[in-house]
């Protein structure tokens, strides 16, 4: 491997490293045992046949393909580490050339450390709250309790307050139908709020087979931009109305909670709520920390790249966010009315204090020896290890110095928060 240092504006420096077909031969036949782990090579056990069959087989191009990662992280982490460079966050690769059985040239754009005045911590004031869990918040957790234990009776009649119903519904604006507005089975809780105020309100009265069409207007900050504010047309038809039966608040009931009594399932529940509510102060208290850190310390220029690797972060967070939630992201920017430009914009902000907050916890570590012993790190590593389940392709990941430094860089964040929180609410 050979490679070319050239120093940029804004704390950041550019790579260009080259590795020739000698060099990176590992790890093309790593990536030939993957491959032949996954795809069926005949004659051979899964991860056990040759290189040059799996070549031969598979061509020497999928081969890089699946080797590229493992030949960019090594190469790359052994430039920075030749020319002790101090970096930040990810680099920002471009591929120059790729090609089996030549060299492979690229170019990584990486963040410099900036410098950085720490905040007088002495200075620093974050007030806690006191943590109190009310009757009504127990009183509130029982009756979900027993909503999830509701008994739904199919009705005859209309639609009450207290209902269920169950409706075929379509919307339409001026007179198009709505892309995604068409519902069958629709079920609407009739003594909750909807997405669409007055929504359920229209549905009171009607019984099984009636047919009514309506027109609401659209909350202004309806994620689907376009319908935002806007009067819609409704079309309803009613399948089903159920009275909902509730179970009432007795020992029984806690029993079949697996609790002794009524009065059992409260200490329970408060006990649950004030966890819950420890966990959402201590999470508070922490982002004001940062944000007062953040605040008070002076910080160099931050590089460019830098700032736009915690977008995509920020960015894949949202993707996956998204998906979780079973929503296309084209689908999303379409409601939206943005583009993937757009919301790298609006990420501006955010990702400055990301950056910020990620710099004064590494100085925070510096100044003041807050360091991750092997025994936490081994620890760490054996809880991601168990998440899981000793499968293969993680144990090769825990293996490789880039992860487990990720890995540590996380613990050491955990400890500076402790650190910062230790000196600054012991002082009040």
């Amino acid at each position: 491997m050979s490679h070319a240092l050239k120093m940029l504006e804004k704390s950041e420096a550019e790579l260009s490293i080259t590795v020739q077909p000698a060099d990176y031969q590992h790890e093309m036949e790593h990536a030939a045992e993957h491959l032949s782990e996954r795809a069926a090579i005949k004659g051979f056990r899964p991860g056990k046949a040759p290189y040059d069959t799996v070549r031969q087989q598979l061509g020497e191009q999928k081969i890089l393909e699946e080797a590229l990662e493992e030949i960019v992280q090594k190469n790359y982490y052994q430039a920075v580490s030749e020319e002790k460079l101090q970096t930040v966050g990810m680099p920002l690769i471009t591929m120059e050339k790729v090609a089996p059985g030549n060299e492979i040239v690229f170019k990584a754009k990486v963040a410099l450390l900036p410098t950085i005045k720490l905040a007088d911590i002495g200075k620093i004031k974050v007030e806690t709250k006191k943590i109190e869990i009310t009757d009504k918040e127990i009183d509130d957790v029982m009756n979900d309790l027993r909503k999830m234990r509701t008994k739904e009776v199919l009705k005859n009649g209309v639609a009450e307050k207290a209902d269920k119903i169950v409706v075929d519904m379509n919307m339409f604006f001026d007179k198009v139908p709505v892309d995604g507005g068409q519902a069958l089975g629709h079920q609407v809780y009739l003594n909750e709020e909807h997405y669409i105020p007055g929504f359920a309100e229209q549905l009171v009265g009607l019984k099984k087979d009636d047919e009514k069409e309506f027109t609401l207007k659209f909350p202004a900050e309806h994620y689907q931009k376009h319908l935002a504010g806007r009067n819609v047309d409704f079309r309803i038809k009613a399948k089903d109305v159920y009275t909902l039966e509730l179970p009432e608040l007795t020992d029984e009931f806690a029993q079949s909670l697996g609790q002794k009594d009524l009065a059992s399932v409260r200490v329970l529940l408060k006990e649950n709520l004030t966890k819950e509510a420890e966990q959402k102060e201590a999470q508070r208290v922490e982002a004001a920390i940062l944000e007062e850190m953040i605040a008070k310390s002076e910080f160099s220029e931050l590089p460019e790249v830098l700032i736009k690797s915690e977008k995509q972060k920020m960015f894949y967070e949202l993707k996956h966010d998204l998906e979780h939630r079973g929503i296309e992201m084209e689908k999303y920017l379409k409601d939206i009315k943005k583009t993937e430009e757009e919301i790298f914009r609006d990420f501006e902000e955010g990702a400055n204090k990301r950056v910020k907050a990620a710099l004064i916890s590494r100085e925070v570590a510096i100044e003041h020896d807050v360091k991750v012993e092997q025994a936490e790190l081994d620890k760490e590593v054996e809880l991601i290890r168990a998440t899981y389940n000793n499968d293969p392709k993680a144990e090769e990941n825990l293996k490789r110095r880039e992860v487990l430094d990720t890995i540590a860089m996380t613990v050491q964040n955990r400890k500076v928060l402790e650190w910062l929180k230790d000196k600054i609410l012991k002082k009040e």
